[in-house]
């Protein structure tokens, strides 16, 4: 891996370690591009609190941290800025807001809820509800043509149980979707390297099938999974046995 655009930091409350040893992990494993993309925050109308995202006010340290460290390791590597957010229509004003004047380079879409927190069902679990799954695709897709997002992690976030026939239907239509539109699958190294049920062999048979690429995102938490050799090699072998051409780096985000 030469890029890694799918990182955390502690602020998000389930992540560990410091903002420099990331940046440090990802130089030792070789890689030329770092993009951070940690749990946005977002503004609640109601002044809800989340638990699982940093908090709208560690904002400014977030940037001015990585800004800092983007100077300090220039000659080494690349670093991008950026976020892992919902597509909420309902909060995106307010999150605009926030972010207005922040130098954001990107944001990728991890759809783990369709409405807003604290009402909003978790998406990332295992279920047979096969409307629950047609409206986390809707979302995914709606969410992607903003234009606001480089692509779409852990796609299969929704782990279906139901008739194979309507994971392929839904699944597939997600996929076609992505093709059309030249946007990467991310294979998921946490999920992968974790036994969870994302990236499911079954979601990137059906990628293959309909054309798509990938890209390898570690959804890093701690510092170690940048340089995770083995896991790496793991999702290389998922890809390769699926027919999916690998994308090194996005567009527009590329080494500096």
């Amino acid at each position: 891996m030469l890029a890694n655009y799918h990182t955390h930091t502690d602020r998000c409350g389930h992540a560990e370690g410091e903002d420099k040893a990331f940046v440090e992990s990802a130089i030792d494993a070789g890689m030329k591009v770092l993009g951070f993309s940690d749990h946005c925050p977002w503004v609640f109308p109601d002044n809800t609190v989340s638990h699982c995202r940093m908090f709208p006010s560690e904002l400014d340290d977030y940037m001015t941290s990585l800004t800092r460290l983007r100077e300090e390791y220039r000659k080494d590597i690349t670093i991008y800025i950026g976020f892992e957010s919902e597509y909420l229509p309902t909060l995106l004003e307010a999150q605009e807001q926030l972010f207005k004047g922040y130098p954001i380079d990107y944001q990728i879409l991890g759809q783990h809820f369709i409405e807003p927190e604290p009402f909003g069902e978790y998406c990332g679990k295992i279920t047979a509800d096969s409307v629950f799954l047609q409206r986390y695709i809707d979302s995914c897709i709606a969410g992607m043509e903003t234009g606001r997002y480089k692509y779409l992690a852990h796609p299969d976030l929704l782990g279906f149980s139901g008739m194979e026939s309507v994971y392929a239907e839904e699944y597939g239509r997600l996929c076609a979707y992505l093709q059309a539109h030249d946007i990467p699958v991310e294979i998921n190294l946490l999920g992968v390297v974790g036994g969870r049920h994302y990236t499911d062999p079954r979601f990137l048979r059906i990628a293959g099938e309909y054309g798509c690429k990938a890209i390898i995102g570690c959804d890093a938490h701690t510092p170690d999974r940048l340089h995770y050799t083995k896991g790496i090699r793991q999702c290389i072998h998922m890809a390769e046995k699926a027919g999916l051409e690998l994308v090194t780096y996005l567009p527009g985000l590329e080494p500096q």
